[in-house]
């Protein structure tokens, strides 16, 4: 079973796909995949070697704007795969200044000062 991104994009209120998101490697999650059964270790291995390996120490944080969920199914012996968007976003600032990180810009009518919105 799959959906097409036509499907998923008609789907979503708002959609985040731009290019951007595609210049780098998504980060890669394998869930389930710790069982000792010779064709479990050889998907682990495929999936790995599809995609480069982050160097955590190194790697942006902005830079990462996929990650890439594979979750095996023991009992099934199914793969779900699921491909998300990631987005960093400010925390711990007050609206104002979130709007002006995230290149919005706030109604600054009822404001006197631009220190009233920071």
């Amino acid at each position: 079973q799959y959906s097409l991104i036509k499907d998923v994009v008609s789907s979503l209120k708002r959609h985040r796909m731009h290019e951007q998101q595609f210049t780098h490697h998504p980060l890669l999650v394998l869930s389930n995949f710790g069982l000792q059964q010779i064709q479990v270790k050889l998907m682990a291995s495929m999936f790995q070697n599809m995609f480069p390996s982050i160097n955590v120490h190194r790697v942006n944080l902005n830079s990462i704007k996929r990650c890439l969920l594979i979750s095996y199914n023991t009992e099934t012996q199914l793969l779900d795969f699921r491909h998300y968007s990631v987005k960093v976003v400010p925390v711990g600032m007050s609206k104002g200044l979130k709007k002006l990180l995230q290149e919005k810009f706030p109604n600054m009518s009822r404001l006197e000062d631009i220190s009233e919105l920071l």
